[in-house]
C-alpha cells in the first residue's frame, strides 16, 4: 500500500512574503508613532510659549496700571541704554520711567529678537521698587517687524500685541486690551 504524503503548512515563498508585509506594516506604524510624538512635542512647546507670552502681556499690563501716563522719550529719557533697540512703549511712573524696547539681544542665548524691559524692579509684594533701573529680557523669539506693539484704540484702550516665530515655522500671536487711565 502506498500512502500519499501531502505537506501541510506554508511554503518558504509564502513565509517570506508574510514577513515582508509584516515588516512594511511595522515600519509604517513606527513612522506614524514618531510623527505623532513630534506633533505632541510641538504642541507642548506651543502651549508653554503661550503661557509665557500671556505672562509677558500681564507684566506690561501691570506696568501700565501703575503708570501715571505714557511718556515722551524726548521729555523723560529711558533709564537704560537702548543699545540700538526700538522703543515700543515708554511709561512714566512714580518710581521712575519704564521702557519696553524691541531689538536684537546682547547675548546669543536668546532666540531671535527680544522684548526688553528697563525700569525699577518689583518688590516682594508686587509694588515697584525705588532702586536703580534694571534692563532685562522679557521675551524672545519675536517676529522681526512687529514682534510687540502697543496700539491705542479710540475708546481709551491700549491693545498689546505679541508675535513670535521660530525657525521651524511655528508662529504665535497673543493680544491683550488694557484700559488706559485718564492721565495716560
Amino acid at each position: 500500500m502506498s500512502t500519499k504524503y501531502q505537506a501541510q503548512g506554508f511554503s518558504l515563498v509564502e513565509l517570506l512574503l508574510a514577513l515582508a508585509i509584516g515588516c512594511g506594516l511595522t515600519g509604517v506604524l513606527l513612522q506614524a508613532m514618531l510623527a505623532e510624538s513630534s506633533n505632541g512635542q510641538r504642541l507642548g512647546r506651543l502651549l508653554r510659549e503661550r503661557v509665557v507670552a500671556r505672562r509677558t502681556l500681564e507684566l506690561v499690563r501691570g506696568d501700565l496700571l501703575q503708570a501715571q501716563r505714557l511718556a515722551d522719550p524726548a521729555v523723560l529719557p529711558p533709564a537704560c541704554n537702548l543699545a540700538g533697540r526700538t522703543l515700543v512703549l515708554h511709561l512714566a511712573t512714580a518710581a521712575g520711567p519704564i521702557s519696553y524696547s524691541l531689538g536684537n539681544p546682547a547675548e546669543p542665548i536668546w532666540r531671535g529678537r527680544v522684548l526688553m524691559r528697563c525700569g525699577p524692579a518689583y518688590g516682594l509684594h508686587g509694588e515697584l521698587g525705588s532702586g536703580a533701573a534694571q534692563n532685562r529680557v522679557v521675551l524672545d523669539a519675536l517676529a522681526s517687524s512687529d514682534g510687540f506693539r502697543a496700539d491705542p484704540a479710540d475708546d481709551g484702550v491700549l491693545q498689546l500685541q505679541l508675535q513670535q516665530s521660530w525657525p521651524d515655522g511655528g508662529k504665535l500671536r497673543s493680544s491683550l486690551p488694557v484700559a488706559l487711565l485718564s492721565g495716560a
